[in-house]
């Protein structure tokens, strides 16, 4: 699928205090360790643990709460109609509230996979897979430096050379972008203060 937008952003869109109010929830829960899909959920060991923060480095704490998919979800129909994407979608996973303390980081990544989810027991998601993602700014860019979200838009095609891009409009507390599962993506490394974002992902059935 050949991309004519790679993003779309709102700049200020969620209100400071929906944004405080999220990080003050978040931080009343107890964080965890962030990990990448292929470890799941099963306890690591600690070569595992070292192989990981290679990749990946943050702690997340996981929302299901209406009131925050009822402030996002406008911005994200509102993206896929401007942005011409038009992609049909239907489920929204749990909200990955984050935190990037310095030195923390996650390396280039996607966030679909090649197939759909098999889980039957859970039939919002089952056999649907990751088309729209979301990263909402919880933190004022005076707060933290560094911890850039930046993103590559070859299109996954390897014979491209690398064309990056950080994304400058999104620093703002209450700022949003929404994209494609399939554009790959990184936060560089924080190198002061700390840099809370909130992640969600989108799903629909495999397109066709």
């Amino acid at each position: 699928m050949q991309l004519q937008n790679y993003y779309y952003w709102f700049k200020d869109a969620i209100p400071h205090h929906v944004c405080d109010d999220i990080v003050r929830y978040a931080k009343s829960i107890q964080d965890q360790m962030a990990v990448t899909g292929g470890y799941g959920d099963k306890k690591l060991n600690k070569k595992e643990v070292q192989d990981l923060k290679k990749k990946r480095d943050s702690d997340i704490v996981w929302l299901n709460e209406r009131w925050i998919y009822n402030a996002i979800h406008p911005y994200i129909h509102a993206a896929n109609r401007d942005a011409n994407w038009n992609f049909q979608w239907d489920f929204s996973e749990s909200c990955q509230f984050t935190k990037y303390k310095k030195g923390q980081y996650y390396d280039w990544h996607c966030d679909s996979w090649d197939r759909p989810y098999h889980k039957p027991e859970e039939p919002n998601s089952h056999g649907k897979q990751r088309k729209l993602s979301v990263t909402l700014s919880l933190s004022d860019d005076k707060e933290y430096s560094g911890g850039e979200l930046e993103f590559d838009l070859r299109n996954k095609d390897p014979d491209k050379k690398r064309n990056t891009h950080v994304l400058k409009e999104i620093r703002s507390k209450g700022s949003l972008v929404v994209f494609p599962s399939d554009v790959w993506h990184r936060v560089k490394p924080v190198k002061r203060g700390v840099r809370h974002s909130l992640v969600i992902w989108n799903l629909g059935y495999p397109f066709k």
